[in-house]
């Protein structure tokens, strides 16, 4: 039995993840919005130090001492700045993304309380005490524009004055809207109204009015700051909510107690944001989900895919019961049941699939950080464009990407997009553009890493892998174009004329195709000089359970998934054609190339010969590539099993899995046989040779 403490413990980390992770989606908006000196409004800041005050909570409820002293210093830091007395500036940026690393670096240690953290710890709580608070003094007091009433700005909390002094300063006008709210739903008609108007308008506060109300309603005056006019915001609101007012210079709002003794409980505080507010808020944020081990769910699976086993062995007694003239009502009543079975078992595997699945934009978010430093690094202007981060996927699948997908980056920043200098030169915008877009084919996610740089010289790639001994100087004359730059893949090979940081030690590129094929994908690039480079990566949205088509080869049964089954056509040997050494066939006017699988797997005794076989068209990307087999027994949804240590290495396969009835199959790595055809096989043949 698990200790309940190691759950606990779990829970708190899944929780504190998820805030940094909300963290690190802001602060990229605020760098944003300061980049193109937008106007920053006040929601975004509040998130911000919502998210940093509820780790710094949790953090000192488990004992993470240095990421609660961090989350403190920080929390400082960030009120200074929702009350103006600090300002946004490249500084103060550069602090609140270090404390993304920071805090995931904290969260990962296995005491959280370590010594040896501590000097680092304390050096970075420095450079966040360090970041001033502004000294800069506005001529006259902005409140004086308006003839308010003392004692409405004497309930002000001193966020409110600030915002309203912001505000005015900012050329927004002052507004009063009264509006009668039930206080049987007061909390969703408070948030529904902020919802309405944050993109026209600023609430600074909520004050109880001495006028309407009863026992079922209670009437509030929302004093509101906006650049809209008058009759613009009475256009958008008034019908939904009552009376907007313009505060002129002689306008008052309704006289009211310096400190009002009894306001009804249902009541929104005079602050939304703050500190009453911070606890109920974040309850309601996780009230509708419920965190669970992604172990647990790989259990559930190995279930579901032994369900499966159990349905395939009772159709096929029904099969045997249906021959069988004396058990024929019985197999039609038993068959009934099987298909019954066969659909909750089909609706129980998709939802817990759809547990599983979470979108790339938490990948996204992670590069979007990288990208920002490495192009401060470098020197560069780097714009990211990000499409289809709500593209969903596997959990684990996620987790395996972030590897890869940030090689792919920090080579497009490094070797890919130019110094803003030689961009003037080839009268290309100074500021680089790098995208990441993703989306759903089939059953499969394509995600793409395209960047507008100098692109990829596929001659010197491949007089790189001559000088570097990975493949002879004749075979590299017979190479096509996108065999060289396929070559890229290589281990070792690198153009860089430099060591930096972020690449040029020859590893990266070939890491990224290990980490992409283990996961049952591919990967594929296109680059044009002068234009840019484009990687593409085509994956299974899970790796938990799949469809598989099941094949015979020389007695032999094989799983090949079916997201990569296009469709199974009759082989005719005589219709085959060779062009450039390789078995090709037509289909409908497309040249099909052709992979003889008894053959490649060296096996003797295909039989072939006796039923003609069949060609399984496989796709993957934009690739076609006909798979040779002798038999097509049927779909079947399986369980991908590890084939263990000594047997990883082997090429052409990604597991095991039980059929039932004591039989096993191999299951075929249909990625790796697309890229051991053609990435370059004698490349990759030269590779292999060397001791």
């Amino acid at each position: 039995m698990s200790d309940p403490r190691d759950n606990v413990q779990q829970e708190f980390l899944a929780e504190a993840q998820e805030l940094v992770e909300a963290l690190s989606r802001d602060l990229l908006l605020l760098d944003e919005a300061h980049q193109t000196e937008e106007r920053i409004g006040p929601a975004l800041i509040n998130e911000i130090f919502r998210s940093v005050h509820t780790l710094k909570g949790i953090a000192g409820m488990f004992g993470y001492k240095h990421v609660g002293a961090v989350a403190h210093a920080l929390e400082d830091l960030l009120d200074d700045l929702r009350l103006g007395r600090t300002g946004v500036s490249q500084e103060l940026l550069d602090v609140l993304f270090d404390s993304v690393e920071r805090f995931q670096r904290l969260l990962a240690l296995e005491d959280p309380q370590s010594p040896a953290e501590e000097a680092s710890v304390q050096a970075y709580i420095a450079a966040i005490r360090s970041i001033g608070v502004s000294s800069e003094v506005e001529d006259g007091d902005p409140l004086d524009k308006y003839e308010i009433d003392p004692a409405v700005l004497s309930v002000l909390t001193e966020y409110e004055e600030h915002r309203l002094r912001a505000c005015i300063r900012e050329g927004l006008r002052l507004y009063r809207l009264r509006a009668a709210f039930e206080l049987s739903a007061i909390d969703d008609s408070i948030e529904r109204l902020r919802d309405d108007t944050q993109d026209d308008a600023e609430i600074i506060t909520y004050l109880p009015s001495m006028e309407g109300g009863n026992e079922d309603e209670i009437e509030l005056v929302v004093l509101i700051a906006s650049l809209l006019t008058e009759q613009e915001l009475k256009g958008r609101f008034e019908a939904r909510y009552g009376k907007i007012d313009a505060i002129g210079e002689r306008t008052h709002l309704p006289t009211l107690p310096p400190r009002p003794t009894s306001i009804p409980a249902a009541a929104p505080s005079a602050h939304p944001q703050a500190e009453d507010d911070l606890g109920p808020a974040s309850v309601r944020s996780v009230a509708n989900s419920v965190r669970v081990d992604i172990r647990k769910l790989d259990h559930l699976m190995n279930v579901v895919g032994e369900l499966a086993l159990v349905r395939s062995a009772t159709g096929r007694i029904v099969d045997r019961f249906q021959g069988d003239a004396r058990h024929r009502q019985s197999a039609m009543d038993l068959d009934r049941i099987v298909r019954t079975f066969e659909r909750q078992l089909s609706e129980l595997r998709t939802g817990l699939l759809d547990v599983r699945m979470v979108p790339l934009g938490q990948v996204f978010s992670k590069l979007a950080r990288i990208v920002r430093q490495a192009a401060r690094d470098h020197g560069k202007q780097v714009r990211l464009v990000v499409t289809g981060a709500d593209t969903e996927v596997d959990k684990l699948i996620v987790e395996e990407l972030t590897d890869p997908l940030m090689h792919l980056v920090r080579n497009a920043i490094d070797h890919g997009i130019e110094p803003t200098r030689e961009r003037e030169l080839a009268e290309k915008r100074t500021e680089g553009t790098l995208a990441l877009n993703a989306y759903h084919k089939g059953s499969n996610v394509v995600i793409e890493v395209e960047d507008d740089g100098e692109g990829m010289n596929a001659h010197r790639l491949r007089d790189a892998a001559v000088s570097r001994g990975l493949l002879t100087r004749e075979t590299g004359q017979e190479l096509t174009r996108q065999e060289m730059l396929n070559l890229v893949f290589l281990p070792g090979l690198s153009t860089s004329s430099e060591i930096t940081d972020l690449s040029g030690r020859g590893v990266g590129m070939d890491v990224v195709k290990t980490n992409i094929l283990r996961m049952g994908g591919m990967v594929s690039i296109a680059s044009e000089q002068d234009i840019g480079t484009k990687v593409t990566i085509t994956l299974p949205i899970t790796l938990a359970i799949i469809r598989a088509l099941i094949v015979r080869i020389a007695s032999r049964t094989f799983a090949l998934p079916i997201t990569a089954v296009r469709e199974a056509i009759p082989y005719v040997p005589s219709e085959l054609r060779t062009i450039q050494g390789r078995e090709v066939l037509s289909l409908r006017g497309e040249t099909l190339a052709i992979c003889d699988l008894a053959r490649l797997f060296r096996f003797r005794d295909s039989s072939r010969g006796r039923n003609g076989g069949f060609v399984v068209v496989g796709a993957m990307g934009n690739r076609q590539l006909g798979f040779v087999v002798d038999e097509l027994v049927g779909q079947e949804d399986v369980i991908i099993k590890s084939l263990g240590k000594s047997l990883s290495s082997v090429r052409g396969f990604a597991g095991a899995t039980d059929l039932g009835d004591q039989e096993v199959a191999l299951v075929l790595d249909a990625p790796a046989l697309f890229s051991e055809y053609f990435e370059g096989p004698e490349a990759l043949r030269a590779l292999e040779s060397r001791p």
